[in-house]
């Protein structure tokens, strides 16, 4: 785990009236592109609960590049909290999706301490956690033990508002830029339609 964390910044300054948006499919590793409002505060594109609009984060784990990339997700179901995983397909950078940017870089740090793995956080505090010490893929614990690590991580996702079958399944597809439509990588949003690397910012 090789992460430039400090001085990471998640915040979203405004530069339009019109965002991208990643809108996930049930039961679905695609995803859809949609436009919408952003919701500001003090200059800054964030999360909105009540619109279902999650913040999402990809930071690159490997080389400490300091690369981060910035979204917005529709349809996580998310109403407070953060999750954070270092499962996302295919290049396995960490990958964190929450209501608030506070919690957001909690459940990153969590994953950071744990050398990788998978957390849920709210309030500043981990609700659930499943390390995954080698690479960040796999554990070295038991079958039975994993099993129920990743129960309580996905009750615990749950009880954020998290209405997916499995939220760290569905997580691990967001960052996967070869799967139509829209996703989200360390270098930013990519059209997977037009093969390209798009602004958060804009209509088209």
């Amino acid at each position: 785990m090789n992460v430039a964390r400090d001085g990471l910044d998640l915040a979203v300054p405004t530069e339009g009236q019109w965002i991208k948006v990643i809108q996930m499919v049930p039961g679905q590793v695609v995803t859809e592109k949609r436009v919408k409002r952003p919701t500001v505060k003090e200059g800054l594109a964030v999360a909105d609960p009540e619109r279902d609009l999650a913040k999402m984060a990809v930071v690159e784990r490997h080389h400490a590049t300091g690369n981060v990339g910035l979204g917005f997700v529709k349809g996580f179901g998310l109403r407070r909290g953060a999750i954070a995983s270092s499962v996302a397909h295919d290049a396995h950078n960490i990958v964190v999706l929450g209501a608030d940017d506070a919690d957001m870089l909690a459940a990153l740090d969590e994953v950071i301490r744990m050398g990788g793995g998978q957390a849920v956080v709210a309030g500043g505090e981990a609700l659930a956690r499943l390390p995954l010490p080698v690479a960040g893929l796999m554990s070295d614990q038991s079958l039975d033990k994993v099993r129920d690590q990743l129960e309580e991580l996905t009750h615990a996702a749950h009880s954020l508002g998290c209405a997916l079958p499995d939220p760290a399944m569905a997580m691990s597809f967001l960052a996967l830029e070869v799967i139509p439509e829209l996703k989200l990588t360390d270098q930013g949003l990519v059209d997977v339609l037009k093969f390209d690397i798009v602004p958060l910012f804009g209509e088209e």
